[in-house]
């Protein structure tokens, strides 16, 4: 096809994928927004939305896309393209997310979650929005496979959702990929509004005293152990996300690999994240990405973000009835599992209301909890939807 033919060739949808795809690079750039993902991302949207995109499969007779019937009968050459071939060799068999989960793994101290084990309760609590959407997608007719997929946008942790998402075959990916990881860019912009409007001033002013112990080097080793073993127990199926999660905790904690820890914090998931970036864009294809399902999947995971943080709010509150130390309810939204930007926002809200109240370790504590609820809760809805 000559350049004029290709040019033309190009569809609304199309340019309506390349404006998205630059928003994603504007915002990654401009606003610092998750930029190892978001530039890939964009960047590989307009890279797969491009006439005749030599970077995804297809079907070529000569110059010229082959029919359906020219494929039929065989008559059609096929060409492999970069991206998807990164699809099938990295994110077709979750790959690609449980390395990143290695990195992670890496970057976690559960220091502040050993040392006030209580903690643990808020992650629970704030993976409420996961399974509201769950019932909420699927009555607005998304197949419950596509229902789970889209609710574990509300886990705010993308390697979970490409993982779930995958392994469901869902068609609906990049969109679920696209909401997964803006919303965890937008936390410092979701969380306060939502936070202020299910709590009252005088309970952001509750100060907190951090009462945390020295937690042992034996205690830090054998956590990621035991965790992986009892989550393997009660939830076969989260076994790949939990383990790999807590080997990279393990290599951090071990104290013999100081060096593999550091490459797996830095190097391995940067390269990951980028590659996960651009190979996610595979399905970013305008004929699957705009439709009405995109926007329906966008708002669906809002919903899922907004009630993950009501439900650890009202938890917390809920705790304070029966407490004599009361426990700021704020603490209770950095049960999500977007380590470690929402525990900072947490953090900064209770300076804003008083200058002297320092939530940090308590955020911290509970967005690290947050983390291990929502691997835990991926894996339920593998394990409760696959059957």
């Amino acid at each position: 096809m000559s350049i004029l033919q290709n040019l033309f060739s190009i569809t609304w949808q199309q340019l309506l994928m390349w404006l998205i795809g630059a928003v994603l690079i504007y915002l990654a750039i401009k606003k610092d927004m998750e930029p190892t993902l978001l530039l890939p991302m964009g960047f590989g949207a307009i890279l797969v939305n491009l006439p005749l995109s030599g970077a995804i499969d297809q079907y070529m007779v000569g110059n010229i896309p082959a029919t359906a019937e020219q494929i039929a009968q065989g008559a059609a050459e096929y060409e492999p393209g970069v991206i998807d071939v990164l699809f099938k060799a990295g994110i077709a068999n979750e790959l690609f997310p449980l390395l990143l989960f290695i990195g992670i793994g890496a970057m976690i101290d559960f220091g502040p979650l050993l040392s006030n084990p209580k903690m643990l309760l808020f992650g629970a609590a704030a993976q409420f929005g996961i399974f509201f959407t769950l019932f909420m997608a699927h009555l607005m007719g998304f197949e419950l496979k596509d229902a789970a997929s889209i609710a574990i946008i509300g886990a705010a942790d993308g390697p979970t959702a490409i993982f779930v998402s995958n392994f469901f075959k869902s068609n609906y990916m990049g969109a679920i990929m696209v909401a997964a990881y803006s919303y965890m860019a937008l936390v410092p912009i979701v969380q306060p509004p939502v936070i202020k409007m299910v709590t009252t001033k005088k309970e952001r002013l509750i100060r907190m005293t951090y009462k945390g112990k020295e937690v042992s080097q034996k205690v830090k080793i054998l956590f990621p152990i035991v965790v992986t073993v009892i989550a393997g127990i009660a939830s076969p199926r989260s076994v790949a996300l939990i383990g790999f999660l807590m080997f990279g905790n393990l290599i951090r904690e071990c104290g013999v690999l100081g060096s593999l820890s550091v490459t797996a914090q830095d190097v391995l998931a940067n390269l990951i994240t980028l590659f996960l970036g651009i190979t996610v864009a595979s399905r970013m294809r305008a004929d699957l990405f705009v439709t009405k399902e995109t926007l329906m999947i966008l708002g669906l995971g809002l919903v899922a973000f907004i009630f993950d943080t009501v439900g650890g709010v009202l938890f917390a509150k809920l705790l304070n009835i029966f407490l004599k130390d009361k426990i700021n309810p704020m603490i209770g939204a950095a049960g999500i599992s977007a380590f470690p930007m929402s525990a900072r926002v947490i953090h900064k809200m209770g300076l804003q209301e008083d200058n002297q109240n320092f939530l940090l370790m308590h955020a911290v504590g509970a967005n690290v909890s947050g983390q291990i609820a929502s691997v835990i809760a991926g894996g339920m809805i593998l394990s409760l939807v696959a059957r």
